[in-house]
């Protein structure tokens, strides 16, 4: 997700601010939304400032070692956003940088002091243009290829010194402003992630450390169907995966829960050619051509009673829903507002400080958005189980 920074001389002058801004607690659930528009213009009223608070505006891209902005209204979109402050004074709006297909730079960004200072300098001069109150790291992945990206073994400890020194300098601003500026980063669910990253060292300077605990099982790489965002681990898996796992896997790498967001898809992932054995699940599967389906359209085929379309089935053991088409022979991942509020009942129960959803637009009805608000203004019942 992001890069890394600064001189040990200058890290060693600040480590007491450093340690307690960056290890700051919350004293309710956080609800961080992705924001991401691409080319368009975000509307009067299009978004809702009570209902996060914090917003990740997705993406800025790198360029020559310094962060840009990555689409055409990022300017206008950033006015939109920031103004939102004055709806929700809690409300605070970070940039995102880099992504699946924008991580390409992260490794060259991150390889010497001299490079991690100049896109420092360039991140600084970002938020001040744009009056944003952040930074979200999306490198996907150090020491990993992720979309065909260019990485170096060393990058798990570049990777920390970009962290490391992003929060002095961060920390440097905070003393002449009095505004504290949030560092944040999206962070691969996986072990392998894990193994290529220095997490106990990573947290050390991030508000948030937001788990992308979604895509466990997808129709490209997947020959059989799954849950992409189980928040258990389903008696049937093969390949016992879920959100549940990820988070003890992060907190047995040093992350502490109160700095955990949970990530939450407000999309599906598609499987087609699946037979009708176990309504679909953990079944051979191939790619359709429209494999990522946004939770408005889903919600539309899950509300369709006639029983050649969708079927919703729930998992008990993971906790999640899903849908399957007998006559299309279609199975489909989702999530909805029943395996939303578990996910709560989750994050309150383990103290993990929130959650975090991609994207916002995939909800234009504000249904998930409702249920987690409407979760956690409730009293946790009970502490959730773990498996």
């Amino acid at each position: 997700m992001l890069n890394k920074l600064l001189s040990a001389a200058a890290f060693t002058l600040v480590t007491p601010a450093l340690l307690a801004t960056a290890q700051a607690t919350h004293t309710k659930p956080m609800v961080v939304g992705y924001v991401f528009p691409q080319n368009n213009i975000l509307q009067p009223g299009q978004i809702d400032a009570h209902s996060m608070t914090r917003i990740n505006y997705a993406f800025a891209n790198i360029e020559n070692g310094l962060i840009v902005t990555g689409f055409s209204h990022d300017a206008e979109n950033y006015a939109y956003l920031v103004a939102l402050r004055k709806q929700n004074p809690d409300l605070t709006v970070l940039t995102s940088v880099g992504g699946w297909l924008w991580s390409t730079n992260f490794s060259d960004v991150c390889l010497t002091p001299a490079s991690r200072k100049t896109f420092i300098d360039s991140v600084m001069t970002f938020l001040a243009r744009y009056d944003l109150d952040g930074l979200d790291i999306d490198w996907e992945y150090p020491g990993m290829i992720g979309a065909g990206h260019p990485f170096r073994a060393e990058d798990k400890q570049n990777f920390t010194s970009l962290v490391r020194e992003l929060r002095v300098r961060f920390d440097q601003q905070t003393r002449h402003t009095h505004r504290h500026l949030y560092l944040t980063m999206a962070a691969g669910s996986s072990n392998e992630f894990i193994e290529h990253t220095e997490m106990d060292k990573v947290q050390k300077y991030l508000d948030t450390v937001n788990l992308m605990a979604y895509d466990y099982y997808e129709p490209d790489s997947d020959k059989l169907t799954g849950h992409h965002a189980p928040l258990y681990t389903s008696d049937a898996d093969p390949k016992k995966v879920s959100a549940d796992a990820s988070v003890q896997a992060f907190k047995n790498a040093g992350v502490p829960p109160e700095k955990m967001t949970l990530g939450l898809p407000f999309y599906g992932h598609v499987w087609g050619n699946v037979e009708d054995h176990n309504h679909g699940l953990f079944q051979p599967g191939k790619p359709t051509p429209k494999g990522y389906a946004p939770f408005n359209l889903l919600a539309q085929s899950e509300l369709n009673s006639n029983p050649d379309q969708f079927v919703r089935y729930w998992d008990p053991s993971a906790s999640v829903p899903y849908l399957y088409s007998a006559s299309k022979q279609i199975f489909i991942s989702y999530e909805d507002a029943e395996s939303i509020a578990a996910k709560c009942r989750y994050v309150q129960s383990h103290k993990l400080a929130g959650v975090m959803f991609w994207e916002y637009a995939s909800d234009p009805t504000g249904t998930l958005l409702s249920a987690i608000n409407a979760s956690f203004r409730e009293r946790p019942s009970g502490a959730a189980k773990s498996k």
